[in-house]
């Protein structure tokens, strides 16, 4: 992970930067994830440190749902906070190199990278996805078993991907084509992105209606049972 930290912190500066000039409406705004403010996805980047002194806390409220533990974190923390404080947390993250109990440092990368987007899209906003350290993400998501793969990623199976602006390919069958951050935001069911690929498989994918359990989405998607990319 020691290549990809700095591109975590990057993004976290970015989006921070990117935070810091929105207008209320803007923080209102729905985000990329069904459901989720932008301001919620905001606080949710500020939960990237949890540790043993909070797993009391988390088991408490899990009561069987992970998805909806996080998703319940990070609104009463959007509630909690004002914007200005939303992004001193998320500027305070960088340079660290903790991440959440039972993760890897990847789903810190996939998380910040896919998040990322989640704001700026829907806001007519551009922060750049670096396409190697999109790539890793997308390796790690596509080959993870545990915790078992959301629905976006398990329909990634029977498609192959293909990067275009780095020598990336994932998985056979019909063709996705186009940028690595574009993939890496389909497998993570953000299906905004398909607009910027091509292919018969992009048109399949475009044709049929994504998957309701993909919403709402506690997070990136992490896993998944597709081949390993191969750069």
């Amino acid at each position: 992970m020691t290549d990809h930290w700095s591109t975590v912190d990057q993004q976290r500066t970015a989006v921070a930067d990117l935070l810091d000039g929105l207008s209320d409406a803007e923080w209102a705004h729905p985000s990329l994830c069904p459901m989720w403010t932008v301001r919620d996805v905001a606080a949710h980047l500020t939960l990237q440190e949890l540790g043993l002194r909070d797993l009391p806390a988390l088991l408490r409220s899990v009561r069987g749902s992970l998805d909806r533990t996080t998703a319940h974190m990070a609104r009463r923390r959007a509630a909690a906070l004002p914007p200005e404080r939303l992004v001193a947390a998320i500027r305070a993250t960088v340079g660290s190199r903790r991440h959440n109990l039972g993760v890897t440092p990847m789903e810190t990368l996939i998380d910040i990278l896919v998040h990322t987007q989640d704001i700026a899209i829907p806001l007519g906003r551009h922060v750049d996805m670096p396409p190697e350290a999109c790539a890793a993400a997308a390796d790690r998501m596509l080959s993870m078993r545990w915790p078992p793969p959301p629905p976006s990623v398990r329909r990634m199976a029977g498609f192959r991907l293909v990067a275009t602006d780095c020598s990336w390919t994932a998985g056979v069958g019909p063709e996705v084509r186009g940028p690595m951050g574009a993939l890496l935001l389909v497998c993570a069911g953000r299906y905004a992105a398909l607009d910027r690929v091509s292919g018969a498989g992009a048109v399949s994918l475009g044709a049929d209606p994504a998957p309701a359990a993909d919403t709402p989405p506690p997070a990136p998607p992490q896993h998944g049972t597709t081949p390993r990319g191969s750069r």
